[in-house]
């Protein structure tokens, strides 16, 4: 399952840098099969993360990693007439650093290892239990 898809990077990195990285015979515009195998490999490096702390395929894309799927596939896809550059590299460190803290369990995708949705919202329910110093037990202090 890819992560992300070709309207997401353009919605993420506009069109014409899509079409940079993609345009390999310089038709001006977006070569959809390069960016469809980008966007599989890219996908798999995610998995290699996520797989062990949640079952594959996960039943929905969680924002963040289409986010770092894209990061990922932009970063992939530089070289050549496309140059790696340091704004690119940084995000794409940044996505590896997030999915080994997703790997470690550092940071949740929302989701939990049954694969139901980890409610975000709700009340904090707090227990204070029962005191250990009172009057009474320090009356003889």
């Amino acid at each position: 399952m890819d992560y992300a898809t070709q309207a997401d990077m353009v919605s993420v990195f506009g069109e014409r840098e899509v079409v940079m990285l993609t345009d390999r015979s310089l038709l001006g515009t977006i070569d959809a099969t390069v960016l469809a195998d980008a966007l599989s490999l890219a996908s798999d490096e995610i998995d290699a993360y996520l797989d062990g702390r949640y079952a594959l395929p996960l039943p929905n894309v969680p924002r963040l990693l289409t986010r770092i799927c894209c990061d990922i596939t932009r970063y992939r896809l530089s070289g050549g007439d496309a140059q790696e550059t340091e704004p690119s590299r940084n995000r794409y460190k940044d996505s590896i650093k997030m999915l080994e803290a997703v790997k470690r369990g550092d940071l949740t995708l929302g989701l939990d290892p049954a694969q139901q949705e980890v409610p975000t919202r709700g009340a904090v329910q707090i227990n204070n239990g029962t005191r250990t110093f009172s009057r009474d037990t320090l009356a003889d202090y």
